[in-house]
Formats: structure tokens, C-alpha cells, sequence
């Protein structure tokens, strides 16, 4: 578990940056190409943890990197290739200020909104008489702000265009391809016994073009249902059985931490952290229909510096 990656800080020809999200660590090359690693770090209630989870980053980088591929046709995306297990390398886009949410359920966010007693999200509205995780009449899209600082806010589609956030040409063509790739999301996820709740997208434009940017469909950026059961459960007002790190806030949870002022980490031990690690495997798997062939992680650090180089080298001679 030494060999987990919790942090870089590799130097390769032409960096101008280094940007550390929660998870992602992203260098900015010569301002044309962007190199993500996806970090075995893992957050919950906005703060990350102080123990990486082995395999998690190879999870989602090879997740992301399917999905993409899988819906090239719909929309072009930023990746131009995966060298390394936890790295993908691709163009460097200019992201829109606004992230995509769509929700084809009544849950979390949209859920705590009904709950308290509102009928509108993002200027949409959300019929009477629904139930936590029941399906929506139509998807809603309920775009956000992308917040520096803190959490992200609903926003309307009035709000956006009338800030000047995106373009309204802009704006139109983010809406249908949002629809599309959740169309084709919940289509992938049906095949695999799933029901894909909700997600977000992000994108950005390159060379005046849109471009789908981040990462799509996974566990960490979308809630999925097992299919099997849900009517029952529903009936019955039973929880819903989830595939996402869910079950990591719950532990957290049940040892009195929800990321609160004055609250204390829970101890990881090795035995937990094993627990999460084998649960974001069984995520990739049920998720994509494959078995997880776990990386060589035996010098794991020399490993993604490596492929990381050896493919900026080709890609320069290629250029």
C-alpha cells in the first residue's frame, strides 16, 4: 500500500504548470497538451483523505478513457491518448465556466431541494408528489457554476446566458450534447444491469470547437442504481442499492466525521482501506463488463514518470 500515488511533483520538457485538484494532478505543456494523473487519493465531504486506495486512480483514469471513447461519435473529447494505467494526455482546452449536470432521479441535491419544500432547480420544475429516488418525467439538466473556492451553485439557463457565462449558440450545443451523452450513458448502463441517476460533463473549446473535457460516467462524477429490484425497493420506500463511493461517506459517517469544523479524520486502517480498494475494482467491473488486471506498482512513481516522458518525446516528434 507504500506504492499508492498521493502526490507528484514530476518536472517534464516544456511545463509551464502544475495544478492539484482533489484527486487529479494536471500539467500544462507548453500550453498545448494537458497531462491528468489520476491520483489514488480520495475525497468525501469536500476534503481529502490522508490515505490513498490502491488501484483507485487506474479505476477511474480507464473508466474515463472507455466512456470517452465510447461516445466519440456524439461529441469530440480531449484525450488523445492514455500512456500510463493512471495518466491520460490530450489537448489542452478552455473550459466553459459552467459544468453540466443532468438527473434522470430524484436524488441527493435535487432530493434535499424537494425535501425542504421546493419545486423549482435551476428553474425547472420538479413535480408534486415524488419520492426520493424516483424517475423524472424527462431528464432535468441543472447546470452549476464552477467554484475556485467551495462548492459549485445551481444556476438556470436564464442566469447563465444573462451573465454572459457561455454564449447562447455556445449554450444551446452544450444542452443537446448533454442530453445525448446521458442518453447513451443510460443505454451502457442498462446493458450492465445499471441505472446511470445522474452525472455531470464538463467541456471546453479547442481550436473554436467544443470539446468534451474531464472525465465521464465514473463513480466519482455519477451516481448509478443496481436496475434489479429498484421498483420493489421503491415501493416498499427502501434505499436504494447504489454503485459510487457512497459507501465511503456512510463510514465516515457512522464514525461521526461529515467533513464539519471541529470533527476529527477517522482512523483508515489497512483493513478499511483494502475494503475500498477491492470496492472501487468490483465499481470498474460492474461497471464496464471487464475484469480489472491490476498494474505493476512496484516502482509505480518511475513507472508513470516514464511512460509520461517517453510519450511526450514521440508526440513532439510527431509534431
Amino acid at each position: 500500500m507504500s506504492n499508492t500515488i498521493t502526490e507528484t511533483s514530476f518536472e517534464f520538457e516544456g511545463q509551464k504548470s502544475l495544478y492539484r485538484g482533489k484527486v487529479r494532478e494536471v500539467y500544462n505543456i507548453d500550453d498545448k497538451l494537458l497531462v491528468m494523473i489520476a491520483t489514488d487519493r480520495i475525497s468525501a465531504f469536500d476534503i481529502v483523505l490522508p490515505r490513498g486506495i490502491p488501484y483507485k486512480g487506474q479505476v477511474l483514469n480507464q473508466l474515463a478513457a472507455k466512456f470517452m471513447e465510447a461516445t466519440s461519435d456524439i461529441v469530440p473529447n480531449w484525450i488523445i491518448d492514455t500512456p500510463d494505467p493512471v495518466v491520460s494526455v490530450g489537448y489542452l482546452c478552455d473550459p466553459f465556466k459552467v459544468e453540466m449536470v443532468i438527473r434522470g432521479y430524484l436524488s441527493g441535491h435535487a432530493w434535499r431541494e424537494y425535501r425542504d419544500g421546493k419545486r423549482t432547480i435551476c428553474g425547472l420544475a420538479m413535480p408534486d408528489g415524488m419520492k426520493e429516488n424516483d424517475r423524472f418525467p424527462e431528464p432535468l439538466l441543472t447546470p452549476t457554476t464552477k467554484a475556485t473556492v467551495g462548492h459549485d451553485e445551481d444556476i438556470s439557463r436564464d442566469e447563465i446566458l444573462k451573465q454572459g457565462l457561455v454564449e447562447e449558440e455556445h449554450y444551446l450545443q452544450l444542452e443537446e450534447y448533454t442530453r445525448a451523452l446521458f442518453q447513451r450513458g443510460t443505454e451502457i448502463a442498462e446493458k450492465m444491469g445499471l441505472i446511470l441517476v445522474d452525472t455531470k460533463y464538463e467541456f471546453g473549446l479547442h481550436d473554436g470547437r467544443i470539446f468534451l473535457i474531464d472525465e465521464i460516467h465514473t463513480p466519482d462524477s455519477s451516481r448509478y442504481f443496481y436496475a434489479d429490484g429498484y421498483q420493489e425497493r421503491q415501493d416498499k420506500d427502501e434505499p436504494q442499492k447504489q454503485l459510487s463511493k457512497e459507501f465511503v461517506r456512510e463510514w465516515l459517517m457512522e464514525h461521526g466525521f461529515q467533513g464539519k469544523e471541529g470533527q476529527e479524520i477517522p482512523e483508515m486502517t489497512d483493513e478499511f482501506v483494502d475494503s475500498v480498494s477491492e470496492r472501487y475494482i468490483e465499481l470498474y467491473e460492474s461497471l464496464s463488463g471487464e475484469t480489472f488486471i491490476r498494474s505493476d506498482v512496484n516502482e509505480v512513481m518511475s513507472r508513470v514518470e516514464g511512460n509520461i516522458e517517453a510519450f511526450l518525446k514521440s508526440h513532439t516528434v510527431q509534431s
